[in-house]
């Protein structure tokens, strides 16, 4: 049994933007939406009160504990935009050196705003994680 609480729910989307207090990031999200759309072709959900996500995959963690997460996503936080290189940053660092200013985690690209970074790189970085998802999880829903 999971005991994650980021889950799908029926939340709009729309309205989740829409109520982004940062007008700047609300403006990015929505752009993000159309890139999203582009590279990966299906309808967001929202998953938990906060992340845009797209598809799904399911995974064991060390401990034997089975968990469902979205294949790809991101979230309009207020210190910046996340987006989530699910398959991990070190597998996209040569696309990230040529992305422009960002910052990263494990599986965490975090950006200002999109118009400081290269945004046929950005596409090409979800484009690539995505298909390393697919490859790693080939049981993946979009």
């Amino acid at each position: 049994m999971s005991d994650m609480k980021t889950v799908p729910t029926d939340a709009s989307v729309g309205a989740f933007i829409a109520a982004v207090d940062h007008a700047g990031r609300r403006e990015d999200a929505l752009a993000l939406l159309d890139v999203y759309a582009a590279q990966i072709g299906v309808a967001p959900k929202m998953w938990g009160p906060s992340i845009i996500g797209y598809g799904s995959y399911d995974y064991a963690r060390a401990d034997g504990s089975k968990h469902t997460f979205a294949l790809a996503g991101f979230s309009p936080r207020k210190a910046n935009m996340s987006v989530y290189l699910m398959s991990g940053c070190k597998n996209h660092q040569q696309k990230l050196d040529k992305l422009g200013p960002h910052k990263t985690s494990v599986s965490c690209l975090y950006l200002g705003r999109l118009a400081k970074i290269d945004q046929d790189i950005l596409a090409e970085l979800i484009t690539d994680d995505l298909a390393i998802m697919r490859e790693r999880y080939p049981e993946s829903r979009l």
